[in-house]
């Protein structure tokens, strides 16, 4: 890995302030040790060759269960409001959920 993919204390600082995470001493140690791993760990795999790899989604065919999206009418505001146990003109009435 190249110096300059090493996290520093400072970067790893600026995040907690930017993320608004309070982290220790420690922590912040720690946070940079295991950046810089993966850092490491992107170099290492940045450096296979894939030109020659075909290009997949996943690792092997996969078909969609899903049916097709089709548009069809929807029910009747008056068949929707049917079972509400209490309506007001054309809308369900609850209980207020905030005070």
């Amino acid at each position: 890995m190249s110096e300059s993919h090493k996290i520093t204390v400072e970067e790893i600082k600026h995040l907690s302030v930017l993320t608004r995470i309070h982290m220790s001493d420690e922590e912040i140690e720690l946070m940079r040790d295991q950046m810089s791993d993966i850092l490491r760990n992107i170099d290492i795999l940045n450096q296979i060759d894939t030109e020659e790899v075909e290009i997949t989604a996943h690792s092997s065919n996969v078909e969609s269960v899903m049916r097709e999206d089709v548009s069809r009418d929807s029910i009747t505001t008056e068949d929707a409001l049917l079972n509400a146990p209490n309506t007001e003109k054309d809308f369900i009435r609850i209980r207020a959920v905030l005070e």
